[in-house]
């Protein structure tokens, strides 16, 4: 069986230099929830503070919580961070959401608030989506070369690699 090499375009220098400069993912799947969590508890509670609960404000600096936690969560735990920002939303927006006083009241603004942001919600949460799935493919190809690699390796030396078929003609002893 035939199988076509997959070609990747290169990428631009300065696209890779620039990703050169980011730090490199690190962040467990519950460390990226806890970071989108705290950064959007602190984003509500200053945009409450000092903007009077503007959400604009809030829905802009959500994306960049959702860039932010895609891009450094760790390879392993990808589908943490378009899990883990819908919470983190949800957490901040008890800041500017409003409501009269009283727990049904501010549970009425909450859901009210998160009722009319809710595009910020999606679009933040998609983002994320994106850059998770953009980094699953790449894995996905590297692990696809690695293996073409080694089985090429393994045809010029002789060996066997684990996980290929044997060569037919050859039977087990």
């Amino acid at each position: 069986m035939h199988q076509a090499a997959v070609r990747i375009a290169p990428v631009p220098r300065a696209v890779s230099r620039f990703a050169a400069r980011l730090p490199r993912p690190k962040l467990t799947g519950l460390g990226a929830g806890v970071l989108a969590v705290l950064a959007m508890l602190l984003v509500g509670g200053l945009d409450a503070l000092l903007l009077d609960g503007e959400p604009v404000v809030y829905g802009v600096f959500f994306v960049l919580v959702c860039l932010a936690v895609a891009s450094w969560v760790r390879p392993s735990e990808l589908i943490a961070a378009p899990v883990a920002v819908p919470l983190a939303f949800g957490a901040g927006l008890f800041f500017i959401s409003g409501g009269t006083p009283g727990f049904g009241g501010q549970l009425m603004g909450l859901f009210s608030t998160l009722a009319l942001e809710a595009g910020w919600l999606y679009g933040g949460t998609l983002a994320a989506a994106v850059i998770v799935t953009a980094r699953k493919a790449v894995l996905i190809a590297q692990v696809a070369r690695a293996r073409v690699r080694a089985r090429r390796e393994a045809r010029r030396t002789g060996r066997v690699v684990a996980g290929s078929r044997r060569p037919s003609g050859h039977t087990a002893s």
